[in-house]
């Protein structure tokens, strides 16, 4: 069963997200976390620093990712 960890890991793979794009996309719904907080998650589940993600962190960045790939939802109006 994959975890919130490796959803995030697969998807800033296939996307070819940096930590600075992520954080960034963190911060358009207003959800701050720090580069080491970030990295964190990314670790081996074995490390001594390894953080399991949240269903809070997970929602948070796919509702990030969809107004950095889309815009944000007045925007999209604006272009109608």
């Amino acid at each position: 069963m994959l975890t919130n960890n490796d959803i995030l890991k697969k998807i800033r793979v296939a996307l070819e997200l940096k930590t600075e794009d992520m954080i960034h996309i963190l911060s358009l719904v207003d959800f701050k976390i720090t580069k080491g907080a970030l990295g964190d998650l990314f670790r081996h589940e074995d490390h001594p620093n390894y953080v399991e993600a949240g269903d809070q962190v997970l929602r948070n960045f796919l509702n990030g990712l969809v107004i950095y790939k889309r815009g944000k939802p007045e925007d999209r109006e604006k272009a109608k």
